[in-house]
Protein backbone atom coordinates (compact mmCIF):
# COMPACT_ATOMS: atom_id res chain seq x y z
CA UNK A 1 0.00 0.00 0.00
CA UNK A 2 1.58 3.38 -1.06
CA UNK A 3 1.05 6.54 0.79
CA UNK A 4 1.19 9.67 -1.15
CA UNK A 5 1.83 13.24 0.15
CA UNK A 6 -1.15 15.17 1.69
CA UNK A 7 -2.07 17.63 -0.70
CA UNK A 8 -5.03 20.33 0.74
CA UNK A 9 -7.52 21.59 -2.15
CA UNK A 10 -9.92 24.31 -1.42
CA UNK A 11 -13.69 23.16 -2.78
CA UNK A 12 -16.10 25.99 -1.97
CA UNK A 13 -16.16 26.08 1.56
CA UNK A 14 -14.09 22.69 2.55
CA UNK A 15 -11.22 21.96 2.30
CA UNK A 16 -10.04 17.99 1.15
CA UNK A 17 -7.76 16.30 2.65
CA UNK A 18 -6.29 12.68 0.97
CA UNK A 19 -3.81 10.02 1.90
CA UNK A 20 -3.59 7.59 0.01
CA UNK A 21 -7.33 6.07 0.38
CA UNK A 22 -8.20 8.05 3.42
CA UNK A 23 -10.06 11.64 2.89
CA UNK A 24 -10.76 14.37 5.37
CA UNK A 25 -12.89 17.55 4.25
CA UNK A 26 -12.57 19.93 6.87
CA UNK A 27 -14.45 23.63 6.73
CA UNK A 28 -12.08 26.88 7.26
CA UNK A 29 -14.77 28.18 9.56
CA UNK A 30 -14.81 25.21 11.47
CA UNK A 31 -10.79 25.30 11.63
CA UNK A 32 -11.10 28.45 12.61
CA UNK A 33 -13.40 27.65 15.60
CA UNK A 34 -12.35 24.97 16.85
CA UNK A 35 -8.48 26.53 17.37
CA UNK A 36 -10.72 29.70 18.97
CA UNK A 37 -12.36 26.78 21.13
CA UNK A 38 -8.54 25.48 22.09
CA UNK A 39 -7.44 28.94 22.97
CA UNK A 40 -10.38 29.97 25.24
CA UNK A 41 -9.71 26.58 27.17
CA UNK A 42 -5.92 27.31 27.72
CA UNK A 43 -7.29 31.12 28.79
CA UNK A 44 -9.87 29.59 30.93
CA UNK A 45 -7.86 26.97 32.28
CA UNK A 46 -4.77 29.38 33.28
CA UNK A 47 -7.46 31.94 35.22
CA UNK A 48 -8.26 28.41 37.56
CA UNK A 49 -5.21 27.90 38.06
CA UNK A 50 -4.01 31.60 39.15
CA UNK A 51 -6.57 33.16 40.66
CA UNK A 52 -8.27 32.26 43.87
CA UNK A 53 -7.02 33.03 47.73
CA UNK A 54 -3.51 32.61 46.84
CA UNK A 55 -2.29 34.18 43.45
CA UNK A 56 -0.02 32.17 41.23
CA UNK A 57 1.28 34.54 38.41
CA UNK A 58 1.31 32.42 34.69
CA UNK A 59 4.95 31.92 34.78
CA UNK A 60 5.10 30.00 38.11
CA UNK A 61 2.12 27.86 37.14
CA UNK A 62 4.33 27.02 34.02
CA UNK A 63 7.36 26.72 36.20
CA UNK A 64 5.12 24.18 38.94
CA UNK A 65 3.83 22.22 36.07
CA UNK A 66 7.41 21.08 35.30
CA UNK A 67 7.94 20.44 38.19
CA UNK A 68 10.65 23.57 38.84
CA UNK A 69 8.45 25.98 40.73
CA UNK A 70 8.25 26.69 44.34
CA UNK A 71 7.13 24.11 46.82
CA UNK A 72 4.32 26.35 47.65
CA UNK A 73 3.73 26.99 43.72
CA UNK A 74 3.95 23.34 43.38
CA UNK A 75 1.50 22.26 46.42
CA UNK A 76 -0.92 24.84 45.00
CA UNK A 77 -0.80 24.37 41.52
CA UNK A 78 -0.01 20.85 40.94
CA UNK A 79 -1.61 18.69 43.94
CA UNK A 80 -4.91 21.68 44.45
CA UNK A 81 -5.95 23.64 41.22
CA UNK A 82 -4.58 21.14 37.96
CA UNK A 83 -6.48 18.29 38.95
CA UNK A 84 -9.58 20.23 39.90
CA UNK A 85 -8.91 21.78 36.28
CA UNK A 86 -8.18 18.88 34.17
CA UNK A 87 -11.12 16.82 35.54
CA UNK A 88 -13.36 19.38 34.73
CA UNK A 89 -11.82 19.69 31.27
CA UNK A 90 -12.34 15.95 30.68
CA UNK A 91 -15.58 15.28 32.32
CA UNK A 92 -16.77 18.40 29.92
CA UNK A 93 -15.44 17.06 27.11
CA UNK A 94 -16.92 13.43 27.74
CA UNK A 95 -20.51 14.98 28.84
CA UNK A 96 -20.41 17.25 25.50
CA UNK A 97 -19.33 14.54 23.16
CA UNK A 98 -22.26 11.77 24.76
CA UNK A 99 -24.59 14.83 24.10
CA UNK A 100 -23.63 14.72 20.66
CA UNK A 101 -24.08 11.13 19.92
CA UNK A 102 -27.44 11.06 21.51
CA UNK A 103 -28.91 14.38 19.91
CA UNK A 104 -27.36 12.73 16.80
CA UNK A 105 -29.05 10.09 17.04
CA UNK A 106 -32.52 11.16 18.30
CA UNK A 107 -32.32 14.21 15.96
CA UNK A 108 -33.44 16.57 18.90
CA UNK A 109 -31.95 19.20 21.05
CA UNK A 110 -33.06 17.74 24.13
CA UNK A 111 -31.97 14.18 22.94
CA UNK A 112 -29.45 14.19 25.80
CA UNK A 113 -28.45 12.01 29.09
CA UNK A 114 -30.25 14.65 30.77
CA UNK A 115 -33.28 13.91 29.36
CA UNK A 116 -32.92 10.01 28.32
CA UNK A 117 -32.84 9.29 31.56
CA UNK A 118 -28.97 7.89 31.52
CA UNK A 119 -27.72 10.18 33.76
CA UNK A 120 -30.64 9.64 35.86
CA UNK A 121 -29.71 6.28 36.64
CA UNK A 122 -26.16 6.87 36.93
CA UNK A 123 -27.17 9.35 39.91
CA UNK A 124 -29.53 6.38 40.93
CA UNK A 125 -26.56 4.15 41.08
CA UNK A 126 -24.34 6.46 43.17
CA UNK A 127 -26.74 6.90 46.09
CA UNK A 128 -27.84 3.82 46.58
CA UNK A 129 -24.32 2.86 47.08
CA UNK A 130 -23.48 5.81 49.22
CA UNK A 131 -26.56 4.94 51.35
CA UNK A 132 -25.29 1.26 51.55
CA UNK A 133 -22.00 2.57 52.85
CA UNK A 134 -19.23 2.52 49.92
CA UNK A 135 -16.57 4.08 49.51
CA UNK A 136 -15.76 6.72 47.13
CA UNK A 137 -14.61 4.65 44.45
CA UNK A 138 -17.67 1.88 45.05
CA UNK A 139 -19.84 5.21 44.61
CA UNK A 140 -18.38 6.23 41.24
CA UNK A 141 -18.79 2.45 40.30
CA UNK A 142 -21.81 2.14 41.34
CA UNK A 143 -22.51 5.12 39.11
CA UNK A 144 -21.36 4.07 36.40
CA UNK A 145 -22.91 0.53 36.49
CA UNK A 146 -26.61 2.27 37.28
CA UNK A 147 -26.15 4.10 34.16
CA UNK A 148 -25.62 1.12 32.10
CA UNK A 149 -28.47 -0.61 33.77
CA UNK A 150 -30.18 2.47 32.70
CA UNK A 151 -29.27 2.52 29.23
CA UNK A 152 -29.97 -1.08 29.29
CA UNK A 153 -33.68 -1.21 30.24
CA UNK A 154 -34.56 2.34 27.82
CA UNK A 155 -33.41 0.78 24.90
CA UNK A 156 -34.85 -2.69 25.65
CA UNK A 157 -38.02 -0.99 26.14
CA UNK A 158 -37.51 1.59 22.82
CA UNK A 159 -36.72 -1.34 20.86
CA UNK A 160 -39.48 -2.09 18.18
CA UNK A 161 -38.32 -3.14 14.74
CA UNK A 162 -35.75 -1.18 15.86
CA UNK A 163 -35.26 2.06 17.64
CA UNK A 164 -36.89 5.14 16.79
CA UNK A 165 -35.69 8.52 18.11
CA UNK A 166 -39.23 9.85 19.31
CA UNK A 167 -39.84 7.01 21.21
CA UNK A 168 -36.11 6.52 22.84
CA UNK A 169 -36.67 10.12 24.21
CA UNK A 170 -40.32 9.47 25.45
CA UNK A 171 -38.89 6.24 27.23
CA UNK A 172 -36.46 7.76 28.89
CA UNK A 173 -38.16 10.47 30.28
CA UNK A 174 -40.51 7.71 31.89
CA UNK A 175 -37.66 5.60 33.13
CA UNK A 176 -36.01 9.07 34.27
CA UNK A 177 -38.96 9.60 36.27
CA UNK A 178 -39.13 6.95 38.09
CA UNK A 179 -35.50 6.60 39.17
CA UNK A 180 -35.80 10.45 40.15
CA UNK A 181 -38.79 8.85 42.84
CA UNK A 182 -36.54 6.48 43.86
CA UNK A 183 -33.63 8.85 44.28
CA UNK A 184 -35.89 10.91 46.87
CA UNK A 185 -37.17 7.65 48.45
CA UNK A 186 -33.25 6.34 49.15
CA UNK A 187 -32.89 9.68 50.35
CA UNK A 188 -35.54 10.01 52.87
CA UNK A 189 -34.75 6.34 53.89
CA UNK A 190 -30.91 7.43 54.69
CA UNK A 191 -29.64 8.55 57.76
CA UNK A 192 -28.64 12.22 57.60
CA UNK A 193 -24.66 11.83 57.31
CA UNK A 194 -25.84 9.41 54.64
CA UNK A 195 -28.57 12.05 53.16
CA UNK A 196 -26.31 14.83 53.50
CA UNK A 197 -23.59 13.16 51.43
CA UNK A 198 -25.89 11.80 48.84
CA UNK A 199 -27.68 15.23 48.29
CA UNK A 200 -23.84 17.07 47.95
CA UNK A 201 -22.85 14.44 45.28
CA UNK A 202 -26.45 14.50 43.27
CA UNK A 203 -25.35 18.31 42.96
CA UNK A 204 -22.52 17.92 40.91
CA UNK A 205 -18.89 18.94 41.99
CA UNK A 206 -15.40 19.23 41.06
CA UNK A 207 -14.45 19.92 44.52
CA UNK A 208 -11.58 17.53 46.10
CA UNK A 209 -10.99 16.24 42.52
CA UNK A 210 -7.36 14.60 42.17
CA UNK A 211 -5.87 12.46 39.52
CA UNK A 212 -6.89 9.49 40.81
CA UNK A 213 -10.56 11.15 39.37
CA UNK A 214 -9.31 12.55 35.93
CA UNK A 215 -7.04 9.54 34.85
CA UNK A 216 -9.79 6.89 34.36
CA UNK A 217 -11.68 10.05 32.28
CA UNK A 218 -8.51 10.43 30.45
CA UNK A 219 -8.86 6.76 29.65
CA UNK A 220 -11.94 6.47 28.39
CA UNK A 221 -11.88 9.59 26.05
CA UNK A 222 -8.77 8.90 24.83
CA UNK A 223 -10.02 5.30 23.64
CA UNK A 224 -13.49 6.66 22.69
CA UNK A 225 -12.95 9.79 20.74
CA UNK A 226 -11.41 7.81 17.56
CA UNK A 227 -14.38 5.73 17.97
CA UNK A 228 -17.03 8.64 17.39
CA UNK A 229 -14.70 10.20 15.11
CA UNK A 230 -15.42 6.62 12.66
CA UNK A 231 -19.17 7.12 13.92
CA UNK A 232 -19.75 10.46 12.90
CA UNK A 233 -19.90 10.19 8.95
CA UNK A 234 -22.54 7.23 9.72
CA UNK A 235 -24.60 9.14 12.55
CA UNK A 236 -24.95 12.44 9.98
CA UNK A 237 -26.09 9.64 7.27
CA UNK A 238 -28.58 8.58 9.48
CA UNK A 239 -29.70 11.89 10.28
CA UNK A 240 -31.54 11.62 7.44
CA UNK A 241 -33.89 8.91 8.22
CA UNK A 242 -32.88 5.42 8.61
CA UNK A 243 -34.31 4.33 4.82
CA UNK A 244 -31.56 7.00 3.72
CA UNK A 245 -29.15 5.81 5.70
CA UNK A 246 -29.43 2.14 4.33
CA UNK A 247 -30.03 3.33 0.83
CA UNK A 248 -25.99 4.44 0.83
CA UNK A 249 -25.10 1.10 2.81
CA UNK A 250 -24.96 1.94 6.28
CA UNK A 251 -26.00 -0.69 8.87
CA UNK A 252 -28.25 1.35 10.94
CA UNK A 253 -28.49 -0.84 14.07
CA UNK A 254 -25.26 -1.52 14.51
CA UNK A 255 -24.31 1.99 14.11
CA UNK A 256 -26.82 3.23 16.95
CA UNK A 257 -25.65 0.71 19.33
CA UNK A 258 -22.41 1.07 18.79
CA UNK A 259 -23.65 4.93 19.48
CA UNK A 260 -25.47 4.07 22.37
CA UNK A 261 -22.81 2.15 24.37
CA UNK A 262 -20.23 4.73 22.97
CA UNK A 263 -22.44 7.36 24.53
CA UNK A 264 -23.52 5.70 27.58
CA UNK A 265 -19.85 4.60 28.89
CA UNK A 266 -19.25 8.75 28.37
CA UNK A 267 -22.11 9.41 30.66
CA UNK A 268 -21.21 7.55 33.27
CA UNK A 269 -17.31 7.53 33.47
CA UNK A 270 -17.89 11.37 33.61
CA UNK A 271 -21.11 10.98 35.84
CA UNK A 272 -18.70 9.00 38.07
CA UNK A 273 -16.02 11.60 38.11
CA UNK A 274 -18.09 14.54 38.39
CA UNK A 275 -21.27 13.80 39.74
CA UNK A 276 -24.45 13.95 37.68
CA UNK A 277 -23.22 17.76 36.81
CA UNK A 278 -26.74 18.90 34.27
CA UNK A 279 -27.48 20.20 31.45
CA UNK A 280 -23.51 20.54 29.57
CA UNK A 281 -24.50 17.29 27.75
CA UNK A 282 -27.02 19.36 26.02
CA UNK A 283 -25.81 22.67 25.99
CA UNK A 284 -22.58 22.12 24.83
CA UNK A 285 -23.39 20.24 21.30
CA UNK A 286 -25.62 23.00 20.55
CA UNK A 287 -23.52 25.87 21.01
CA UNK A 288 -20.85 23.49 19.09
CA UNK A 289 -22.61 23.64 16.58
CA UNK A 290 -23.82 27.19 16.38
CA UNK A 291 -19.97 28.14 16.43
CA UNK A 292 -18.69 26.41 14.25
CA UNK A 293 -21.78 26.91 11.57
CA UNK A 294 -22.13 22.97 11.34
CA UNK A 295 -25.39 21.63 9.63
CA UNK A 296 -25.24 19.18 11.89
CA UNK A 297 -23.61 17.72 15.09
CA UNK A 298 -20.10 18.09 15.27
CA UNK A 299 -17.70 15.69 17.34
CA UNK A 300 -14.45 17.56 18.30
CA UNK A 301 -15.94 20.78 18.33
CA UNK A 302 -18.73 19.61 21.29
CA UNK A 303 -16.05 17.96 23.32
CA UNK A 304 -14.14 21.17 23.16
CA UNK A 305 -17.31 23.04 24.16
CA UNK A 306 -18.12 21.06 26.68
CA UNK A 307 -14.67 21.32 28.01
CA UNK A 308 -14.23 25.01 28.00
CA UNK A 309 -18.13 25.37 29.30
CA UNK A 310 -17.58 23.12 32.57
CA UNK A 311 -14.22 24.87 33.40
CA UNK A 312 -15.89 28.22 32.80
CA UNK A 313 -19.21 27.62 34.61
CA UNK A 314 -16.70 26.03 37.72
CA UNK A 315 -14.14 28.95 38.02
CA UNK A 316 -17.41 31.13 38.05
CA UNK A 317 -18.99 28.99 40.31
CA UNK A 318 -15.62 29.54 42.70
CA UNK A 319 -15.00 33.51 42.03
CA UNK A 320 -18.34 35.05 42.06
CA UNK A 321 -19.23 34.43 45.75
CA UNK A 322 -15.68 34.10 47.11
CA UNK A 323 -15.00 33.29 49.71
CA UNK A 324 -17.73 30.67 49.55
CA UNK A 325 -18.19 28.50 46.63
CA UNK A 326 -20.83 26.89 44.75
CA UNK A 327 -20.79 23.35 43.28
CA UNK A 328 -20.43 23.96 39.43
CA UNK A 329 -23.45 21.70 39.04
CA UNK A 330 -25.35 24.53 40.09
CA UNK A 331 -23.64 26.91 37.76
CA UNK A 332 -24.81 24.45 34.92
CA UNK A 333 -28.49 24.24 36.00
CA UNK A 334 -28.64 28.08 35.69
CA UNK A 335 -26.54 27.98 32.43
CA UNK A 336 -28.71 25.35 31.17
CA UNK A 337 -31.79 26.49 32.23
CA UNK A 338 -31.31 29.99 30.63
CA UNK A 339 -30.35 28.21 26.98
CA UNK A 340 -33.40 25.66 27.59
CA UNK A 341 -35.94 28.55 27.50
CA UNK A 342 -33.83 30.27 24.74
CA UNK A 343 -34.45 26.91 22.70
CA UNK A 344 -37.93 26.99 23.35
CA UNK A 345 -38.37 30.51 22.67
CA UNK A 346 -36.73 30.50 19.07
CA UNK A 347 -39.24 26.82 18.63
CA UNK A 348 -41.75 29.59 19.48
CA UNK A 349 -41.30 31.72 16.97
Amino acid sequence: MTTTPISPRRRGAVIALRVASWSLRLSPRGLVSGAALIAAGIAVSLAALSTGEFTVPVPDIVDALLGQGTPAAELIVGRLRAPRVVTGLLVGAAFGLSGAIFQSLTRNPLGSPDFIGFTAGAATGGILTVVLGGTAWQVAGGSLLGCVACAAVVYALAFRSGVQAHRLILVGIGVSALLTSADWYLLTRANINDAATAGAWLTGSLSGRGWEHALPVAAVVALLLPVCALLSRPLRMMEMGDDSARAVGIRVEPVRAAAVAAGVLLCGVATAAAGPVVFVAMAAPQLARRITGSPGVTMVSSALTGAVLLVAADLAAQRLLAPAQLPVGIMTAAIGGTYLVFLLRKERR
